[in-house]
């Protein structure tokens, strides 16, 4: 029995952005994405969760860290229009696309580089909220890295905010509260938990 020819893939068509609409803290964007980047279709479900959760304020100096294509960073920085969002990310692909998706939904009070973590962030920078989509598929030794250089980077009373899969919300509670002395978990979805720590 002779197999069904598989239809030639369209590379041409696959080279072409990913381009969706979504509303984001009330905010409509615009995302252009492509393959390799996390979450490519569609806004993911942690950092949906996040951002329905976090409390943003109109002045934050704030940083996205591990920013992709922007989802986060974009609408921090919409919902605190006398502030600022600096997004950082380690892939210099999402770099660029968040640095055009800002353009191309005119927000002028934030921009992305190239980081890894904070690592390349100036030194003297500092921040009222830190926000991030954690990702599952790393060391905890990376965690405590991270969270170590986020609480030295916070202004007393700044905020940072995680979503993770909710199987390592035990873990992040250890976490904060041996980097930040306190935790709080704000929502604990079915497959995500959202926490913050505050630096005081």
């Amino acid at each position: 029995m002779s197999k069904t020819p598989r239809a030639p893939l369209d590379l041409n068509r696959l080279r072409q952005d990913i381009v969706f609409e979504d509303e984001l803290m009330g905010h409509h964007f615009v995302f252009h994405t492509t393959w390799g980047l996390f979450s490519p279709k569609g806004i993911d479900e942690g950092t949906r969760l996040l951002l329905r959760h976090m409390t943003v304020r109109p002045d934050e100096q704030a940083i996205d860290l591990g920013c992709g294509y922007g989802p986060i960073g974009m609408a921090i920085a919409r919902s605190a229009p006398q502030g600022h969002c600096l997004m950082v990310d380690k892939d210099f692909v999402a770099v660029d696309y968040a640095n055009a998706n800002l353009r191309r939904n005119a927000i002028d009070n934030a921009e992305a580089m190239l980081s890894d973590g904070l690592r390349h962030v100036p030194a003297d920078q500092r921040f009222t909220l830190a926000a991030t989509n954690l990702p599952a598929k790393t060391s905890k030794e990376h965690y405590y890295l991270f969270f170590h250089d986020i609480h030295d980077r916070l202004e007393p009373g700044g905020r940072c905010y995680v979503v993770v899969i909710s199987g390592l919300r035990r873990f992040i509670e250890r976490a904060f509260g041996e980097v930040f002395g306190n935790h709080t978990k704000v929502k604990q979805g079915r497959q995500y938990t959202v926490a913050m720590a505050e630096k005081r």
